[in-house]
């Protein structure tokens, strides 16, 4: 068994070896750009974006013509939130979102306020879940969006996206969710949740970095936004630059296996998981954050107390690779804004770990991570304890 064991899956995966196959010709032989119409590289090129195109439609339930390719999900997010806000001003300025949110779309929805725009946060309950009544009382005259995440990239919780749907669809209102962590991981449609606009990311399903998609619904309702990117025209005008060929080819083939695998995966990385969290929770004063029922199937967030969180961290991370939060937000000392939403304390969100379980995750390497981490743990809790 090699060291350290990856269990940081929500931050990244690792590229698929048939991803890997898939994406090489087009940086040697198959060189050509996608816009380029007029001889066989271009058409060679387009034909590979059309594929891919129809592959991540289908992983989500969507037309081809309803994707569009961008550098990835915090891009994407940019693009909905502004895209919206500038399309429908003249309907009104009003953006509902959530406190547990990813930075891409809390720091979007701060942008947003700075040029007048009103936004509510709604908070969630100590599961991590908001309150649908809370949310249909939020909605104004003025409301032109409700941007919620599918699944929490920190507790793996779900919200209840069919329901939100339902109420912007009852309200005349567009639904935006970030899905970067619930595309591939479990079943997501597009048309069965009423959702007018979604990101995806394919470095979160073992694809390459740098190559994303946002889904733009085309009817019952049109979508409209407004492009953040001008250039040639490129995406129907909503995000223009040159195609990553090879990135999109890569998206596309790790749509299809994400497709093909998502119960069996879904099922053996769930039982890895409670395998993982059954044997830790054994130690005293220790917690699951965010719900145990809807949510992901490979990720738990664990708090361990009376235990000091950067030794936690540093008897850890030369054999195992995990993450106390976000990767986006891992440089910064303070507790997550995320477990803080909760209601969990700030010491108790310090000593928490988020374990995200992979494709290629073993039974051997689950077993060797609970043996060190309940090591640790009792290492450092015999130690001086905690004021």
């Amino acid at each position: 068994m090699k060291l350290p064991i990856y269990l940081d899956h929500n931050a990244t995966t690792p590229c698929d070896p048939r991803v890997m196959e898939v994406m090489l010709p087009y940086f040697t032989e198959q060189f050509g750009n996608a816009a380029s119409r007029s001889h066989s590289f271009g058409w060679q090129a387009e034909e590979a974006v059309d594929y891919a195109r129809e592959q991540v439609a289908r992983l989500i339930g969507a037309e081809p013509k309803e994707i569009i390719f961008t550098s990835g999900a915090t891009e994407g997010d940019n693009l909905a939130l502004k895209g919206v806000f500038e399309m429908y001003a003249g309907k009104g300025n009003h953006i509902i979102t959530c406190v547990t949110e990813h930075k891409a779309v809390l720091d979007t929805c701060k942008h947003l306020e700075k040029l007048g725009g009103e936004v509510t946060y709604l908070p969630v309950n100590k599961e991590g879940l908001i309150d649908l009544q809370q949310l249909e009382a939020a909605i104004t005259p003025r409301t032109i969006l409700i941007a919620i995440m599918y699944a929490n990239n920190e507790t793996g919780t779900i919200q209840p996206v069919a329901e939100i749907g339902a109420l912007a669809k009852k309200h005349n209102v567009l639904f935006f969710t970030d899905a970067t962590q619930a595309v591939g991981k479990i079943p997501v449609d597009v048309i069965r949740d009423n959702i007018d606009l979604l990101t995806c990311s394919a470095h979160k399903m073992y694809g390459p970095k740098g190559v994303g998609a946002v889904y733009v619904r085309r009817k019952n309702p049109r979508v409209r936004l407004t492009a953040q990117m001008d250039g040639g025209g490129h995406e129907k005008g909503m995000r223009s630059g040159t195609l990553n060929v090879p990135g999109i080819a890569g998206f596309g083939k790790a749509a299809d296996i994400c497709r093909q695998q998502l119960e069996a995966d879904g099922q053996r990385m769930s039982n890895l998981r409670n395998r993982l969290e059954n044997a830790l929770l054994q130690l005293d004063a220790t917690y699951v954050n965010g719900s145990r029922i809807s949510r992901l199937p490979h990720v738990a967030n664990i708090s361990f107390n009376f235990v000091n969180g950067d030794g936690l961290m540093m008897g850890l991370n030369k054999e195992v690779a995990l993450s106390s939060g976000a990767a986006c937000t891992s440089a910064s000392m303070e507790p997550s804004y995320v477990l803080k939403a909760l209601g969990v304390e700030d010491s108790l969100a310090h000593s928490s770990l988020r374990f995200s379980i992979g494709r290629y995750t073993t039974e051997e390497q689950i077993d060797f991570v609970i043996a060190k981490v309940i090591s640790v743990v009792e290492e450092l809790r015999a130690m001086k304890p905690i004021s």
